[in-house]
């Protein structure tokens, strides 16, 4: 995993982000998965599904600049989750999803990979809200990841229009996968448009 920057962001309480246009290219980035807990082991959550979820989200804010970048992915678990969440946001708890964006990196060769950020999970949470809502841990992971890259590439959820935009993104890419709307309201269809 790359140092930890300044910033951190949670999925229902986000963070400072970095500038919108940040490391975006018209390439989609390389993705790095460490598994830093091997209770991920038995979660039905494979490196290349968790690849194609920070590069369909990636792809879905219409990058506009040139230039390769860098997202890892990492799994740990609600201990270490809860260890980041105390150092970074002041919040002695695990919680799902923490966004690391990387911001600039001035002593970056020209031509080389800029690091986006770190998006990383712990597993009891995100297994224990699976279960909670009924969806597998595969389909939560995704839309966690999704959010997490989000708000990597700088969206947030601070007041109810910045919090549309990003469930609107959220929702389009999920439905490329075949999950569910998260968002939707008791009695509002759920199924995505789009079947695996």
């Amino acid at each position: 995993m790359k140092p930890l920057p300044r910033a951190v962001s949670r999925m229902a309480d986000s963070g400072p982000s970095p500038t919108k246009a940040a490391g975006r290219a018209g390439s989609p980035p390389a993705v790095e998965v460490s598994r830093k807990s091997a209770l991920w082991d038995g979660a039905g959550v494979s490196d290349a599904l968790l690849t194609r979820a920070a590069v369909a989200a990636f792809a879905a804010t219409a990058p506009r600049e040139s230039g390769a970048c860098e997202i890892t992915v990492v799994l740990a678990d609600d201990a270490e989750q809860r260890t980041l969440n105390r150092i970074w946001r002041g919040q002695d708890a695990p919680t799902n999803v923490l966004s690391f964006p990387a911001g600039a990196q001035p002593h970056e060769a020209v031509g080389e990979a800029r690091p986006l950020g770190d998006v990383v999970l712990a597993c009891e949470t995100v297994m224990r809200e699976a279960r909670a809502a009924g969806i597998t841990p595969a389909d939560h992971t995704v839309h966690l990841v999704v959010h997490g890259v989000l708000h990597l590439l700088g969206f947030e959820h601070d007041d109810e229009m910045q919090a549309e935009q990003m469930e609107s993104l959220e929702r389009k890419v999920l439905a490329t996968f075949g999950i569910a709307d998260p968002y939707a309201a008791a009695g509002e269809p759920a199924v995505a448009e789009v079947r695996r």
